[in-house]
This record gives C-alpha cells, structure tokens and sequence, in this order.
C-alpha cells in the first residue's frame, strides 16, 4: 500500500488532542503488505513498539495503530503519564473477529500480547476496553500471587474511567456496567478473603468492588479533593510499575500517604481474611445512580452526587491540578520478514 492512500496528500496528519493536549502524528513509508510490520508510538516521554504478526487481516495498519494510540491516550489521561519508558506490544491475529486474550509481562520494561480476530472491524477496535485494560496493568508493581487480586481490580475499575477521562466512552455507560457487574466481585458461601479466594469473580470483580469503595472513601474523607487516582498515581511516581516486585503493604502506604488518609491500608485489613459484602443499593443511592434496565439514571441531588462526577471528571478539570502530555509521535513502517496479507 503507498503512502499517498493511506493518508490524504501523502503528508502525516495531527491527529484529535486527548484530554491532556497530547497531540499524535503519524508519518508512514512504503511497506510490503506480505510483511509483519513494527511501528514506534511515542506518547510523552514514553516509546510503544507495535508489532503486527505475520497473519490475514481485513484492518489496515493504520486502524490498528490508531487503536492502540486510542488505548495508550486513555491511560495517559488517568496517570498524568504514559506509566513505563518503554513497552512493545504484539498483535497476533487469529481467526474471527473481536479482541481476545491480552496478556502483560513485566520483563524487558513491559510487553503486552493481544488477539485480534481476522474479521475485526473498525468499530469493535473503538469499543475496546481490552488493550486499556492491560495497558493499566503497567503501571502497578508486580505482586506475589495471594495479592493478584489488586492488579486485577485495579485493570477492571480504572479501564472505564481512563477512557471517559480521554473523551472515549460515557460516564452512563460505565455506571450501567459496573451496576451490572460489581455484584459478581461480592463473596459467596465459603469465602475467606481477597487473599485466599482465588475465584474469577473475586479475582476481577472482587478487586474492582475493593477499589470502587476505597475511591468513594477516600473522597468522603478528604471532601472530595483526593480519590484513588491520586493513590494510584503516587504509587506509580514512586517507581511502582510492573517492571518491580513490591510487597503489597508498602504500595497500600505509598497511595495512602497520596492522600492523606488510611483508607486503603484500612480497607485491605478488613478484606484480606474475611468475606466482607457490600452494600451496593446503598451506594447507587447516595452517589445518585439509578438503574433503569440497561441504562441508568443520574440523580444530581443525591448525598453523594459530587463524588460520583469527581471519580469520572478530567485531572485537568480538577481544582489544582494542571499536567498536560507533550506532543508525540508514530513512526510506522519498518518490514520484518513474515507473511502477512491484508484482506
């Protein structure tokens, strides 16, 4: 495929500023389409290296790297920052369509691997949850096997609120979810804590619900001015990425210390050993969700309305806060020996 049909006037195009003015270009060359292809996404400071395996598939190069552009801005939004130096990412193609089994590895300074079926179109691409959500998974220290929970919960509850905060999905949209979804992380008969319940509901779910509470306490207790984005990013700024093991202790008090409160320290002492349910129709209520369906209804009235819009709301909207991403960069078109076709 030329360069002048991939993009209009053969020149590279600015691409829309995400929530934090991080502005994209992509520049690409000629390539040989029964080649693998390996581009260089720079957000930031930070260099992504994609490469697209061997395989038939009916999106363009371009569609797969606007995808992970899309994914990469989402989580920028949340952390102020791309979370590691550098990570390479693997597209391995299958048969089918949809986004399947991603998985991310600490080793290296980060890599992720993803399926993406054959048939995939343009639009399943743009309602993906599933590259953002192992792009989080970066940008927490890697935990002992009794504490995969956290990483788990944090992916789950962060993906949704990432692509709000770049402008990529709805706030009712996730609400709808996690009203849906959240009762599967509660504890079942037999339960004995998030450190020795090892099931898939409290595994994801389980750690998304232990999150979603500690975001709502930690508002409660500092009024509203602090939430677990700024827990997460403390973590993170002290070098608590995947690419270190860290006790999971020293990481509660980090984000503690983050905003000023014991929620999180508190809240894992009160989890770890114990089957502990929540009462959820309590909160929808004061945040001021109500279930409808499919879809919800917010109630800007309700005790705890504020809190409900703070966890969704852009950093960059938030009193005090002010980080943009500076200008990044694509670079696209390196062939590697393979044999890969367009459809």
């Amino acid at each position: 495929m030329g360069l002048g049909s991939m993009i209009p006037g053969a020149h590279a195009r600015e691409f829309a500023k995400c929530s934090l003015l991080c502005t994209v270009l992509l520049i690409f060359t000629r390539v040989s389409a029964a080649a693998d292809m390996t581009s260089t996404l720079l957000i930031g400071g930070s260099k992504i290296d994609v490469t697209i395996e061997s395989g038939e598939m009916k999106l363009s190069q371009a569609e797969l790297m606007q995808w992970v552009k899309s994914a990469g801005e989402a989580v920028a939004a949340y952390y102020g920052r791309y979370p590691v130096p550098h990570v390479r990412i693997r597209i391995i193609p299958v048969d089918g369509s949809g986004i399947r089994h991603g998985q991310t590895f600490g080793y290296d300074g980060g890599l992720i691997k993803i399926r993406v079926g054959a048939q995939t179109s343009v639009d399943e691409l743009a309602n993906d949850w599933m590259l953002t959500h192992e792009m989080v998974h970066l940008s927490f220290p890697s935990m002992a096997d009794e504490h995969h929970w956290i990483e788990e919960g944090i992916a789950v509850y962060v993906e949704p609120i990432a692509r709000i905060q770049a402008k990529q999905m709805t706030a009712e949209r996730m609400w709808a979810d996690l009203v849906r979804d959240m009762p599967k992380g509660q504890p079942q008969p037999g339960d004995k804590g998030l450190d020795h319940t090892h099931t898939w509901g409290r595994t994801y779910w389980g750690g998304a619900l232990f999150c979603f509470v500690a975001d709502v306490e930690i508002r409660k207790e500092t009024h509203n001015k602090k939430g677990l984005q700024d827990a997460l990013r403390g973590i993170l700024d002290a070098g608590g990425d995947i690419t270190h093991d860290w006790e999971f202790g020293d990481a509660l008090k980090i984000g503690d210390r983050a905003t000023g409160t014991n929620v999180l320290s508190d809240l894992y002492g009160k989890w770890k050993d114990q089957a502990v349910e929540v009462d959820l129709a309590s909160m929808w209520k004061e945040l001021g969700i109500a279930a409808g369906g499919k879809s919800v209804r917010v109630v800007e009235d309700a005790p705890l309305a504020a809190v409900r819009r703070a966890i969704t709301e852009p950093s960059s909207l938030k009193a005090g806060t002010s980080q943009t991403v500076s200008p990044s960069a694509v670079f696209v078109g390196r062939a590697v020996a393979g044999a890969r076709r367009v459809l």
